[in-house]
């Protein structure tokens, strides 16, 4: 099983993605903030700028991905049919 299980397509993350260049990746429990950078960098072809983690009540693992200027979340969401 992957690091990245699925992106999350939630009215805060689709916010999240047109306010602050942000996608909300749901991912492994025991992956670090350096292997979701190395990832997604790796899967998508995008610059990451900074990652942020949190466990939610479900259990889930989020991370909060922050993209380079150059990359806009946008793109990616297009790409990945979350907008």
């Amino acid at each position: 099983m992957g690091i990245i299980l699925y992106p999350l397509m939630s009215e805060k993350a689709i916010q999240l993605i047109e306010r602050e260049n942000k996608i909300v990746f749901v991912v492994d429990k025991k992956a670090t903030k350096p292997e979701i950078k190395h990832e997604v960098e790796r899967l998508y072809g995008v610059k990451v700028e900074s990652v942020n983690t949190m466990i939610d009540r479900k259990g889930r693992k989020k991370a909060y991905v922050k993209l380079s200027k150059e990359t806009p979340a946008t793109e990616l969401a297009t790409k990945l049919n979350m907008i």
